[in-house]
């Protein structure tokens, strides 16, 4: 949550010229529900079932970039999934630099909703610790200190972009 997933998604999705596919929008367009609804209703275990079927499929779809929630590659087989079915990015921040993103979003994540900066801060990296190991399978690993400005945003898609032209086909490479 609030690595920048769906922002570097978006932006390497242009610069690649690939389709870009937010996973809980696919879930929230499919059910009709926000992902906070279906928590509520559902709970996190069927939430997680919903999201591995939305996950097999969107992993059929090629030439595109998905972004998952923070939780997907930690449930059922997802992350080597993930793996088979392309090229994973893990965008690795600090736990105190995602708390202040996170703070300043307007989003609401079912997770972290009502938590203060100061529970925050133990939160994310109790869930750092717990999925790190999920997300250190991950094909390029991108550490990013202070995503902030466009400018900052713009470096990280590059750099991304960079490490990615030793997986993809010479036809997508930047």
């Amino acid at each position: 949550m609030g690595s920048g997933k769906t922002t570097v998604g978006k932006k390497l999705a242009s610069l690649l010229k690939l389709s870009f596919i937010d996973l809980d929008a696919y879930i929230e367009g499919k059910h009709r529900k926000k992902i906070s609804e279906i928590f509520a209703e559902k709970g996190e275990d069927e939430f997680r079932k919903i999201e591995r079927r939305a996950l097999i499929d969107v992993s059929q779809i090629e030439n595109a970039i998905i972004s998952t929630g923070g939780g997907a590659p930690c449930f059922f087989d997802n992350m080597s999934l993930m793996n088979e079915s392309g090229v994973t990015v893990y965008i690795e921040a600090d736990p105190e630099e995602l708390a202040a993103r996170l703070m300043a979003s307007k989003t609401v994540r079912p997770l972290i909703a009502g938590k203060s900066k100061d529970e925050l801060i133990p939160f994310i990296t109790k869930h750092l610790a717990d999925r790190e190991r999920y997300y250190r399978n991950a094909k390029i690993i991108y550490h990013t200190e202070r995503m902030i400005s466009k400018e900052d945003v713009y470096l990280t898609v590059n750099g991304i972009a960079e490490q990615l032209n030793k997986y993809l086909p010479e036809s997508f490479q930047k």
